[in-house]
């Protein structure tokens, strides 16, 4: 239980006392690192219009599979990525990684529900996380509202808020979530990393070198799919986008894993006011939201901005600087009040969701997918669900059929339900 609400509390409680920055220079090299490579995703995605919710709109609506296969790259590169650092010992993953991806505590329900609420808050927000902030960089103010008012806040009120004594995600969610998830070190298995899981059901000790295996042959069976297409192969900017995006993600783990991560940490452990969220990870977007919310409460206090805000604030930065330098910054506002009204659920359910999953497209789908963890397979899977039915319910409304009707006719669609007799 503990290992699961880290997501929530894993946090130091400091404050600002006045320290100059001279003193924090280890942690002042991991942030200009993390934001450097955070604003070359920007600049990337803006350029080659990398969106998750986009490669789930093309597959669905238009059976093209171009953007799709650009973000299977980008799990494939960090997934590869990852079993080189792994490998060869520059990097350990520790059990307690932000957010804990490998935790043995199996909370199917979490991930599937967050999956689910996040996939339809993004369709109807226009984009995920990261693409939230490209767009911001872009120009689109309606990403910015969407991000200042509601995506933001909700994700501040699932990780920081309160309900009298009780935290909010305690009281609301994880009182009735975490009776359903399932101990996997009562069934002798230490992790729920697929390598892990294989072992422990096999009762074999060397799951390090299985879970090698696992990945390899993951990262083989996704290249063998992505690269089978000769449009893909010929499409230079989503080949662009999903190696850099993948890249990324691993570099964030190298960062905060290898060397200069463990020199980070074992500062951390020493410094009596550490910084919050000094622990091995790499780029998500949902949880930097919620982080972002509560430093601009407390905007004095500079141990507040941690390794996802910088990601947040780097890849506005990349992909408005690339806006500008290729013209193509432009302003976007709300067609109308139901465009408003679309973007502030979009925001509101991928805050609670994406919290509630531990994690966004990129956060669960690239990242946490680049440990083998089984719940994020299980997130990624229920994010392009929510997405697609959210997309084949719009187009039924479209029709003015009731919800009920275009609810029922996007299920039979996706082969959940029998179609519907005709009228």
């Amino acid at each position: 239980m503990a290992s699961i609400h880290n997501y929530q509390s894993f946090n130091n409680s400091v404050k600002f006392q006045g320290a100059s920055i001279m003193e924090f220079t280890i942690h002042t090299q991991i942030l200009m690192l993390v934001f450097g490579i955070a604003a070359v995703m920007g600049a990337v995605a803006n350029k080659a219009d990398f969106c998750t919710m986009g490669a789930v709109s093309d597959w669905v609506n238009m059976g093209h599979k171009g953007r799709l296969r650009a973000w299977l790259l980008a799990i494939a590169v960090a997934l590869a990525g990852l079993l080189l650092l792994e490998a060869t010992g520059i990097v350990a993953l520790p059990a307690d990684t932000f957010p804990p991806y490998r935790t043995a505590n199996f909370s199917w329900l979490r991930y599937v529900l967050g999956g689910f609420l996040f996939g339809i808050g993004m369709t109807l927000g226009s984009g995920c996380g990261n693409k939230t902030f490209v767009r911001i960089g872009g120009g689109n103010l309606k990403s910015l509202v969407l991000l200042v008012l509601f995506a933001a806040p909700a994700a501040y009120l699932m990780l920081w808020g309160s309900i009298g004594e009780q935290g909010f995600f305690d009281t609301v969610f994880n009182s009735w979530i975490q009776p359903t998830a399932i101990s996997l070190q009562n069934h002798g298995i230490q992790s729920q990393e697929l390598g892990g899981i294989v072992g422990g059901i096999l009762g074999m000790q060397d799951t390090a070198t299985l879970h090698l295996i696992v990945g390899a042959l993951a990262v083989l069976a996704l290249l063998a799919f992505i690269f089978k297409s000769g449009e893909f192969r010929s499409n230079f900017d989503n080949i662009l986008s999903g190696t850099v995006i993948g890249l990324a993600v691993v570099a964030g783990w190298w960062i905060s894993g290898g060397s200069l991560g463990k020199e980070w940490l074992d500062w951390a452990q020493l410094e009596p006011d550490a910084p919050s969220r000094v622990a091995v990870q790499s780029y998500t977007f949902i949880s930097p939201m919620g982080d972002a919310a509560r430093y601009a409460l407390q905007p004095k206090n500079l141990l507040l901005v941690n390794f996802g805000i910088m990601a947040l604030v780097g890849v506005i930065a990349g992909s408005f600087l690339y806006s500008i330098l290729t013209r193509k910054f432009r302003i976007e506002w709300f067609a109308n009040f139901k465009d408003f009204l679309a973007h502030a659920a979009g925001g509101v359910l991928m805050g609670t969701g994406g919290v509630l999953s531990m994690g966004c497209t990129i956060g669960q789908g690239v990242t946490g997918v680049s440990t083998l963890a089984l719940g994020s397979i299980f997130t990624l899977i229920a994010i392009v669900f929510g997405s697609a039915l959210t997309m084949k319910v719009q187009y039924y409304l479209l029709d003015e059929k009731g919800f009920a009707c275009a609810l029922h006719h996007g299920l039979a669609d996706m082969k959940l339900m029998p179609k519907p007799k005709a009228a």
